[in-house]
């Protein structure tokens, strides 16, 4: 039985890693350890422990939904320095030997001690992919959700900027079963791009709320097939009522894309 390691444990010289991961979350039950069904974060610990014969606990950026897709997923982890004897490019060539193909580690950096990559991040890019054609691209059909209804981009296009600022948007997530401290959010981008059928949302944000950017891909959708006006999304806002919005758009069509995070600031010191 392996003990694990207590991450943060007084008198104990530590090094800290960085890891950029990308999964394809179709055969996951989303990024965390659970319960029921198998998180992307249990894999990688899971060979982190055959690495290194204790358990470096993982902590990441985010935490994505049962069949969501990611790229650029932030985690760290903590062990003692004179456990950790390869660099971190070897690091990451020993898990991707061990990871199954649908999960990648695509760099490992060491990192400040104060580093934590769910605390420290500023911002998230999603996006969220839909295919508007009859028939479905064989090639995106666990990547992109099919809408064989013809789209309308105007509307969509003239609602996306509605939804930019600092708002309350409990109408367009998922209820938890926990009371939520608050559900204000601020956007600080969202548009929709055409290149052929392929339709991709691109929504940025200081954060999200559980089914957020499902639930505004899918009201999109909605307004784009005649359903909703664009000026509806401010009625949509206003209400704070999840019944009030669009539909969910399916967990396939989202990749978690990037993690901001701001730069670490330095002061200088004149002599004198």
């Amino acid at each position: 039985m392996f003990i694990p390691f207590v991450v943060n444990n007084p008198g104990v010289d530590t090094v800290k890693i960085r890891l950029l991961v990308a999964y394809d979350g179709t055969n996951y039950a989303g990024w965390q350890v659970q319960k029921v069904g198998v998180g992307v974060q249990e894999k990688i610990e899971e060979v982190l422990r055959r690495l290194f014969g204790s358990s470096p606990r993982l902590h990441s950026s985010s935490r994505t939904d049962s069949g969501v897709h990611a790229l650029g997923m932030v985690a760290h982890l903590e062990m003692p320095r004179a456990q950790f004897k390869m660099t971190p490019n070897k690091l990451v060539l020993a898990l991707n030997a061990y990871l199954p193909e649908d999960i990648r580690v695509m760099s490992a950096t060491r990192a400040r001690p104060e580093f934590h990559a769910r605390f420290d991040a500023s911002g998230k890019q999603y996006r969220y992919f839909v295919w508007n054609h009859p028939a479905m691209n064989p090639l995106l059909r666990s990547q992109a959700w099919h809408v064989p209804q013809k789209l309308d981009l105007k509307p969509m296009r003239a609602a996306a900027p509605l939804l930019l600022g600092k708002h309350d948007f409990k109408s367009f997530a998922a209820n938890r079963n926990y009371e939520m401290e608050t559900t204000v959010r601020t956007l600080t981008r969202c548009d929709v791009l055409r290149k052929g059928p392929l339709l991709t949302f691109i929504i940025e944000g200081d954060g999200f709320l559980y089914k957020m950017c499902r639930g505004i891909a899918g009201t999109l959708v909605q307004i784009g097939r005649g359903k909703f006006a664009a000026d509806d999304l401010k009625k949509m806002i206003d209400a704070r009522d999840r019944r009030e919005a669009g539909m969910s758009a399916p967990a396939h069509g989202l990749v978690l894309w990037k993690v901001f995070y701001k730069p670490k600031r330095t002061h200088a010191h004149r002599a004198g």
